[in-house]
């Protein structure tokens, strides 16, 4: 039977926590949903752990949008969804998802609430889910989805280090406005706990006015590293 939704999980060393995030979603695979994990060659036991939890496991050349394009080329559902390894869905995504795609949406993606214990984490979501609004931009903590045929149409994932989700979210709202879900995923704070949510805000904004600017994304990412 064909899924009605193939959910792509790029992954790359998460052997602490990759049970723990494909359990809680195999109450969508019971309901038509494929999964499909990409491990972009990860040094730990993380693909091994993943495949007896999902429907595929690919081993993929490293790059977040080189695996979730090898995930794409592969799935079989009419409706892609991108989530990252610390990233939970809330448990109809696949309701909301099909229900936003019927209602004339050719993609879209979730609210977005950070995890974590500083109380900036908050103000951070907020910002994000009200940015992604009056832009149609996404971030790929907002768990991007889209049609098999608009994600063909515009290429799929530009081979590209970083700012992915910026660009194909820039080509995809040529063909419409995304669908802005008001329910919320769930994010993991780390990034912004480890490098201090200060600096993590101002080091986000910076890459982005450079990549507005036109700055290549192979220095973004140099400078995000």
């Amino acid at each position: 039977m064909q899924p009605a939704l193939s959910i792509i999980v790029p992954v790359l060393d998460e052997a602490a926590g990759i049970e723990d995030h494909l359990r809680a979603l195999a109450p969508l695979r019971s309901r038509e949903v494929e999964l499909i994990v990409c491990d972009g060659g990860s040094r730990d036991a993380t693909a091994d752990l993943a495949r007896p939890l999902a429907d595929q496991v690919l081993v993929t050349p490293p790059g977040r949008a080189r695996q979730m394009n090898a995930g794409a080329e592969v799935a079989g559902a009419p409706l892609l969804l991108f989530l990252h390894a610390d990233t939970r869905l809330p448990a109809d995504a696949d309701r909301l998802v099909r229900q936003a795609i019927a209602g004339g949406a050719a993609w879209g993606r979730f609210d977005v609430r950070i995890q974590g214990r500083p109380w900036m984490l908050r103000v951070v979501a907020a910002a994000m889910n009200l940015r992604s609004r009056c832009t149609a931009i996404a971030t790929g903590d907002q768990a991007i989805f889209v049609t098999r045929a608009a994600f063909g149409d515009v290429g799929g994932f530009p081979d590209q280090p970083l700012m992915e989700d910026v660009e194909i979210s820039r080509r995809l709202r040529r063909l419409g406005r995304p669908a802005c879900l008001r329910a919320p995923v769930i994010t993991s704070g780390r990034r912004w706990e480890t490098r201090g949510v200060w600096r993590t805000i101002v080091l986000m904004w910076r890459l982005r006015w450079r990549y507005w600017r036109g700055a290549p994304a192979h220095e973004l990412a140099k400078a995000y590293r």
